[in-house]
């Protein structure tokens, strides 16, 4: 039996290694690419105009690849439980393929979408590919529960073995038998979305330093992997925040949006790896990847994962509630010029440096003004390019020290951390040009710099650029007392639990001694700033 298939785009938005795509073209007669604009993402979602266009070129991208298949991207508006019906009718569907999606929106979208599938004989077909493992899987062998380290996960992956390998991307010989019955109304009925359409203005993008796409995105990792020393040397905490240029390859948007293949890059550099000296994971390139992996496990098991409330791994933290803050931190007006700087970068840019995104985070959260990491997390879903769900709030709530890290002692200084690397504060002075004429002593605190010397930067502090929003060192310090409080209650909470469970089954278990909570409190740690 000839089939005629849809192949549903969502991430994913590539030719090579999309095993889903290739089952659409088994014994298919008739193939619909699809991509649909999905209205429930502009509603619940800020998406910025950055990324906007990031998507927009990878879908112009997408169909030229097609086109030299002799198919075409269908682009078509509305909400997938509403528009499949039609599409299954119309274009007599027999077979609908996309890949696995863990994210809670698209599981429940998906699942209603296999209902609709199965009562129009429709059969479906998921494939996972997004990941380079399946995260029910990974759940499954460890025992039914999500790891909560990075070593659970790599003992859990030393049993699954190597990821598969990466398949080869359709060519005229497989879609030899095969059609995509595009009509010559096809570009006004689905054609790919402006950014007007989207209700974007294209004049607030900012410069197109990545641009969207599978071919760009395969591009880049061949660059990257002709750096063959720099990548068996490629240790992510020796990267640098704040460098003019990347310090890293800058695939995470490619990845994201499933322009370029996770396994793909694996195995690209398992081949760089074989025979050679090179780093090792956490720290190496495979070892970034793993943290993939390891924040995808955790978004796709553990309940409310991008919120506090119900999240049963999150330390319930009573943050402040300072809109005011978040607006200075997020357009870059907090008066500490390495945050603003970094800020900036990610306002107009959509990419920052790894570590700079630890900086801003913990200055956001508990090193400074005391915001709940959930108001960071939707910041960045908005600018980012590569904002991705699972690794955006496992990221967040571990530089909050709300989970997965808990030395929350461990202070990340808006002054010295940028000082490290770029001591005469070039990357500044690139992103807060009215600080250039500051001189590298004051560049990082220019409120100390003398009134005469402002007058002659052309930058009064105060009136030309903020003053220091929080005293860094004192909030710091009453900051980690206050989190101390919150571990002291987790850990009440968690100690009255298993007394109450104890007592359920007949006897009152005898818990282990440790400090109380008024000790706690009042025992000083040692704030440690970097």
């Amino acid at each position: 039996m000839k089939h005629s298939c849809i192949h549903w785009f969502r991430k994913g938005l590539r030719l090579h290694d999309n095993p889903a795509l290739l089952a659409a073209m088994k014994d298919c007669s008739d193939l619909y690419p699809i991509f649909i604009l999905d209205p429930w993402f502009p509603k619940n979602m800020q998406v910025s105009v950055n990324r906007w266009r990031f998507l927009i070129e990878s879908l112009k991208d997408l169909d030229e690849s097609l086109k030299k298949l002799n198919s075409r991207l269908f682009v078509v508006r509305g909400h997938p439980a509403e528009v499949f019906p039609g599409l299954f009718k119309a274009w007599k569907v027999t077979r609908l393929t996309f890949e696995v999606d863990t994210e809670p929106y698209s599981k429940l979208r998906d699942a209603e979408v296999v209902r609709l599938a199965a009562a129009h004989g429709v059969q479906v077909i998921q494939k996972v590919s997004h990941t380079l493992y399946d995260t029910d899987r990974i759940i499954a062998e460890n025992n039914g529960k999500v790891p909560l380290t990075y070593r659970q996960l790599q003992a859990v992956l030393a049993g699954l073995g190597s990821p598969k390998q990466p398949m080869l991307a359709p060519t005229l010989e497989t879609l030899k038998d095969c059609c995509t019955p595009a009509r010559d109304n096809h570009d006004p009925k689905y054609e790919i979305p402006t950014l007007e359409e989207l209700g974007q203005d294209p004049k607030e993008a900012g410069p197109r330093l990545y641009p969207g796409g599978e071919s760009e995105a395969l591009s880049r990792l061949d660059f990257h992997m002709k750096r063959m020393t720099w990548v068996c040397n490629f240790k992510k905490p020796d990267t640098e925040p704040n460098t003019l240029s990347p310090s890293t390859t800058v695939l995470s948007p490619y990845i994201k949006f499933g322009c370029l293949s996770v396994r793909t890059f694996w195995w690209k550099l398992a081949e760089i790896y074989r025979g050679k000296k090179h780093s090792s994971p956490p720290v190496s390139l495979h070892g970034q990847l793993l943290w993939r992996e390891f924040f995808y496990t955790a978004g796709a098991g553990i309940p409310n994962f991008n919120r506090m409330e119900g999240n049963p791994i999150c330390v319930q933290v009573d943050w402040d509630d300072n809109l005011e803050y978040v607006k200075a931190w997020k357009e870059g007006r907090t008066g500490y010029p390495f945050i603003d700087a970094i800020m900036t970068q990610l306002r107009t840019e959509g990419w920052i440096h790894h570590l700079a995104r630890h900086a801003v985070a913990c200055f956001l959260t508990r090193g400074d003004l005391w915001v709940s990491w959930e108001e960071g997390q939707k910041v960045f879903e908005e600018l980012l390019l590569d904002a991705d769900w699972s690794l955006n709030a496992g990221n967040w709530q571990w530089l909050s020290a709300s989970a997965f890290f808990h030395q929350f002692f461990r202070v990340y200084s808006p002054v010295a951390f940028g000082k490290k690397t770029d001591k005469s504060g070039a990357y500044i002075k690139k992103y807060l040009p009215i600080l250039r004429k500051f001189p590298a002593e004051y560049i990082y605190e220019p409120w100390k710099a003398p009134r005469s010397m402002q007058e002659q930067a052309g930058c009064i502090i105060g009136r030309d650029y903020p003053r220091p929003i929080v005293e860094h060192e004192a909030v710091s310090k009453r900051n980690i007392m206050r989190m101390k409080a919150a571990y002291a209650q987790r850990s009440h909470s968690k100690s009255a639990q298993v007394e109450k469970e104890g007592t359920k089954k007949g006897g009152k278990r005898k818990l282990p001694a440790g400090p109380s909570v008024v000790e706690l409190l009042t025992k000083k740690p040692k704030a440690k700033s970097s």
